[in-house]
């Protein structure tokens, strides 16, 4: 009896301390609504994250996104440029949720790059409104928004929740969305969607430069080596694909690891059971777009099969997406995540 109990004491200390685990003491997450469209997200009195919704975006962002340790781990152009930080693609900013085909307008690529005679094939969504906010162990930040066309007619509209916790190396995020059609739409089967972040630049997965060098008998020999050595990251997917083999392939999960400074990253997304053609499809990009989408079926089997998801005015469609982000001296595992997205599951 002595020796059982003594086990148990060992497991449920193992359990309390490994990396990433739920059993560590959550801490407390407050919720706080700023002046210029702006709330925080402070765990333990730390900045985790802001949700920004100026008119002055095309979207509203979760920007930026920081580990527990303090480690930035979305990319900070265009915002808050960070030196190193590639300048592609500014409409990458932190986290979000679009879609590049809605009733043939844009809604994923428009950003101030836009040239203004053109802005008329792009979509916006606008927060008007903040519903909630709610501080404790689970923070909650609760909106409503609208996607818009030039003309401000309304196609969709979008009720989103989020819910924040955390604990000493660990943040997570559970986004629960509806949206509902105020008129007829097709989401037509597109590359560029639905759900993502952009991810730092040392957690890319490091681009390769080619050098072609001739001997003197005229064979020629490709050498390939790092572009630069701050990017290190990779990809992992619930299905076993690494790297660069984790786009357009299927998976319950990805998650993106690498380092920053001394410790082991790892940015995790689940797709949850109840979403449209789960599991989803990763787009998850070497150069840091990372994002889940159910909706790209055609893109993604090379023709295949063809997912063009149709709402009738008046009805509504749910998406929920977990992130994991951890930190220490160790990359979580397979198994952990696993467990995660059946936790997200119930």
């Amino acid at each position: 009896m002595k020796s059982g109990l003594s086990y148990l004491l060992l497991l449920l200390f193992v359990l309390a301390f490994a990396p990433g685990s739920n059993a560590q003491k959550k801490e407390w997450v407050k919720v706080i609504k700023q002046k210029g469209n702006r709330v925080e997200v402070l765990i333990g009195d730390k900045l985790f994250t802001s949700f920004l919704y100026p008119d002055t975006l095309e979207k509203p962002v979760l920007y930026p996104l920081l580990a527990a340790n303090g480690a930035i781990v979305t990319r900070g152009f265009p915002l808050v440029p960070r030196p190193g930080d590639p300048t592609d693609h500014p409409h990458h900013i932190g986290m979000w949720l679009t879609y590049e085909n809605v009733n043939g307008l844009d809604f994923w690529n428009n950003s101030y790059a836009i040239p203004k005679e053109k802005k008329h094939l792009y979509g916006w969504i606008r927060t008007d409104s903040i519903l909630s906010v709610s501080d404790g162990q689970i923070g909650k930040l609760a909106y409503h928004a609208n996607w818009i066309n030039q003309q401000k007619e309304v196609l969709l509209e979008e009720t989103t929740r989020f819910e924040f916790s955390g604990n000493a190396h660990q943040r997570m995020i559970d986004r629960t969305t509806v949206l509902t059609a105020r008129q007829d739409i097709t989401f037509a089967d597109a590359k560029d969607g639905l759900f993502g972040l952009r991810l730092a630049h040392e957690l890319e997965i490091p681009a390769e430069q080619s050098q072609k060098f001739t001997d003197n008998k005229g064979i020629v020999t490709t050498v390939k080596s790092n572009a630069d050595n701050v990017a290190g990251g990779t990809y992992l997917t619930s299905a076993g694909k690494r790297g660069n083999d984790a786009w357009s392939t299927r998976a319950a999960w990805c998650e993106a690891y690498g380092k920053i400074g001394k410790d082991s990253i790892s940015v995790a997304i689940i797709d949850h059971r109840r979403n449209p053609n789960y599991p989803t499809f990763w787009h998850a990009r070497g150069y840091g777009l990372f994002a889940a989408n159910p909706l790209g079926e055609k893109v993604f089997t090379n023709g295949k099969s063809e997912k063009n998801l149709q709402l009738k005015k008046g009805e509504s469609v749910t998406f929920r997406y977990r992130v994991v982000i951890n930190d220490g001296p160790k990359t979580i595992s397979a198994k952990y995540l696993n467990d995660m997205a059946d936790d997200f599951a119930r």
